[in-house]
């Protein structure tokens, strides 16, 4: 199957789809603590990029163009690149943050990884843990360069500094069982 031909046949079906390049790959098995963590984080990204910044915030609507013709859609994609709003694809990603399911976790620290990588607009992969709040970020300072690896927690601040933004690691687990409770946050 053709890339282009991929976006008409996912386009026709209720689920979700992602092209390893060659065939649809059916992305599922998401739980409610999935959706609220992904939703958390493109509103903690969107709300703090800065009106006309230049850069913009997306959920997994849109995917991003990886190795060959693969396509994947991470939960939420930066770009600070123009698009057409017409666009099925986000143009020169610099940012993506894959928030982990149940079944999930070889694909994304693997795989996505590994074709993230390859993609040289991206600065920064952030990977969100589903069963505790902490997350793993990596981040290359220069197009090519070996990725850097860093395990922060909910009492820690996620820098972004591709986007000049900042967000603390527990804004991600709000309204989830996994959020630190209010002695916890006191304790701080």
């Amino acid at each position: 199957m053709a890339r282009e031909d991929f976006f008409d046949w996912a386009g026709a079906r209720d689920e979700g789809y992602e092209f390893d390049g060659l065939r649809p790959v059916a992305m599922g098995g998401w739980t409610l603590r999935h959706s609220v963590i992904a939703r958390n984080a493109r509103f903690a990204v969107g709300d703090r990029l800065a009106t006309g910044c230049g850069c913009a915030e997306f959920g997994i609507g849109v995917g991003i163009r990886t190795v060959g013709d693969a396509v994947r859609y991470p939960d939420v994609i930066v770009t600070c690149s123009k698009f057409k709003d017409s666009d099925r694809e986000v143009p020169n990603p610099v940012v993506v943050f894959e928030v982990l399911s149940p079944t999930s976790g070889h694909v994304d620290r693997i795989v996505k990884l590994l074709e993230y990588k390859a993609v040289p607009s991206i600065r920064r992969c952030v990977i969100v843990e589903h069963d505790c709040a902490a997350l793993t970020v990596y981040a290359r300072h220069d197009a090519g360069a070996d990725w850097t690896a860093t395990v922060l927690t909910a009492d820690k601040l996620l820098p972004l500094p591709e986007i000049g933004i900042d967000i603390p690691v527990a804004d991600l687990f709000t309204k989830t069982d996994l959020a630190p409770s209010n002695e916890e946050q006191a304790a701080e």
